[in-house]
């Protein structure tokens, strides 16, 4: 074995820990171009495979929302909020109630 190498222990890399919300905007603000994923949750309860295979254009499919419930919405499957759904113009939109 050559004398130029030698036995380098390295300490362990320590977990970013992100203790204020502040510390984590300003973390996010220096990747804007990051994707992520959006999500809004509805629950179909008592949905089968029966019902699913009978889907096909015009199916309407019962959830268990009541029409002024708030829905989660979800960043990378992580609770981020919660909203209700509204109509803007001929569009189906969300406005936010309550940050999670």
């Amino acid at each position: 074995m050559s004398s130029a190498i030698q036995n380098i222990e390295s300490a362990p890399a320590k977990p970013l820990q992100l203790t204020e919300a502040a510390n984590a905007k300003e973390l996010l603000q220096t990747m804007p171009w990051l994707p992520c994923t959006l999500t809004l949750d509805i629950p179909v309860v008592h949905f089968t495979i029966r019902d699913l295979l009978k889907l096909a254009e015009g199916s309407i499919v019962e959830t268990a929302c009541h029409h002024t419930s708030d829905v989660p919405l979800r960043v990378n499957q992580l609770l981020v909020g919660w909203t209700e759904f509204e109509v803007i113009g001929d569009r189906l939109a969300v406005r936010i109630t309550d940050q999670a």
